[in-house]
Formats: structure tokens, sequence, C-alpha cells
């Protein structure tokens, strides 16, 4: 058996359903909703739930990083090996503009009050 065949990355079907695809999926929509949650809360920076809502994205994004960050480091393989790296490094993204977005509007609560 050649060197190259036992390094290969096996690749698995667009639709096959993971354990890395799955928790880069979930990092990916907590991330998600954390970046939305912190959009709205730097919408709305004067409201009383401001501070809530942007500990809330803080933490989302927070996960998203970390969850994110595992499945990209602990991938095998690039896209298409069933390792959940595109997804790992949506959860990057979107996790980093959650944070971005709820500490924004953390520091507004904070200097209106």
């Amino acid at each position: 058996m050649p060197i190259s065949e036992l390094l290969a990355a096996p690749t698995v079907d667009a639709y096959t359903l993971t354990g890395d695809r799955v928790v880069a999926t979930a990092a990916a929509l907590v991330a998600l909703a954390g970046a939305f949650i912190g959009g709205l809360a730097l919408a709305r920076s004067t409201n009383g739930n401001a501070k809530w809502t942007s500990a809330v994205a803080l933490a989302a994004g927070g996960i998203g990083i970390v969850a994110g960050a595992l499945v990209v480091v602990t991938a095998d393989g690039g896209p298409g090996t069933g390792n959940g790296i595109v997804g790992g490094y949506a959860a990057l993204g979107l996790g980093l503009t959650a944070a971005l977005l709820g500490g924004i509007a953390l520091a507004r609560t904070r200097r209106i009050a």
C-alpha cells in the first residue's frame, strides 16, 4: 500500500452528518444567535435590558470562538472530509462578530449609565 493512501484523509458524502459537523454547526448557530443579539443590544443600547443582552452576546461569542477553534485545531483534513472545518471557521468568524458587537454594546451601556 503506498504511503500517500495511508496519509490521505478519508472523505465522506456531502450530506453525511458526522460528530465534528454537528459540533461545528451547533457552534456556528450559537455564534450566529450571539451576533444577532449583539446587534440588537447595540441598536438599543439605551434600553434597560442592554447590559443583559450584551452579556449574552459576549457569552455566545465566546462559546462560538472556543468551540470553533477546537473543531479547527482537531480537524484531520480539509473541507469534505467530515471534520467540520468549514463550520468551525464559520463559528470562529461569527463568534468574533458576536463578541465584538456585545463588547461595544456593553461599553455603551456603561458610558450611558
